[in-house]
């Protein structure tokens, strides 16, 4: 068993695992041990039962890193015994029962709120479709990744890994958070989470806060300051 944890990386909505394509060659060149599995975005439930699978396997501790909805993927993931630690990168930190919605409700909407598209999917086994959530792609740059390169914005709102409607009201069946130091980036300009959400999650769990000038794609927009809170992460004494 290695005792250097493994970075797993846990991607948002309408995102998918390229979302650390700037934030993982610089952990590989420190060879810290990465790996970012693609997220089903089908539920919080089903999600958080996947990377608790991932983690599960993994020979070692872990240190649970989660953008935007990866954050509650995480706080329920985080359970697993070889998680040492947890880090939000403009993420949801929610409490055990409490949903996504839930939690948004108690803040101003974003302007993401009035971007969302929403588009039908079969559900095998039932003849009610599922809904699948995605922002308006003439939308995605501005709301997610205003201070990202045009360029590759433009691909990115036409790749989107959609996220089931259903996840946004399924209450998290435990908090990870409660028993597992953790560390928060809230990114201040961002216009798909409303910053306050995100620092009342973070100051509720008591974590260690850095604020970043940045949209809601913090990683693309800022790796340096994303590797350097998992560094300090890696480097702590409770991990």
């Amino acid at each position: 068993m290695s005792d250097t944890p493994t970075v797993v990386l846990v991607h948002g909505a309408f995102a998918d695992a390229s979302s650390f394509g700037r934030v993982i060659p610089d952990l590989l060149t420190e060879n810290i041990p990465v790996l970012a599995p693609a997220v089903p975005n089908r539920g919080l439930a089903s999600d958080a039962a996947y990377i608790a699978s991932v983690v599960r396997q993994i020979d070692g501790p872990v240190l649970l890193v989660g953008h935007s909805y990866g954050g509650a993927v995480i706080t329920v993931a985080g359970i697993e015994e070889n998680v040492v630690g947890l880090v939000y990168l403009a993420g949801y930190v929610l409490d055990e029962g409490e949903s996504l919605g839930e939690l948004q409700a108690r803040f101003p909407a974003s302007p993401l709120a009035e971007a969302l598209v929403y588009t039908p999917f079969p559900v095998e086994g039932s003849d009610e479709p599922g809904i699948d959530v995605s922002v308006d792609v003439a939308r995605f740059p501005e709301i997610f990744a205003a201070d990202v390169d045009p360029a590759l914005t433009r691909v990115l709102a036409v790749s989107q890994r959609p996220l089931a409607g259903a996840a946004f009201a399924e209450p998290a069946s435990a908090a990870a958070w409660k028993t597992k130091p953790a560390w928060g980036v809230v990114a201040s300009a961002d216009l798909a989470i409303n910053p306050d959400v995100e620092r009342f999650g973070y100051e509720r769990a008591q974590m260690k806060v850095t604020e970043v000038d940045s949209s809601h794609l913090v990683m693309h927009a800022h790796p340096g300051e994303v590797v350097g809170v998992i560094r300090e992460a890696l480097a702590s004494p409770a991990v």
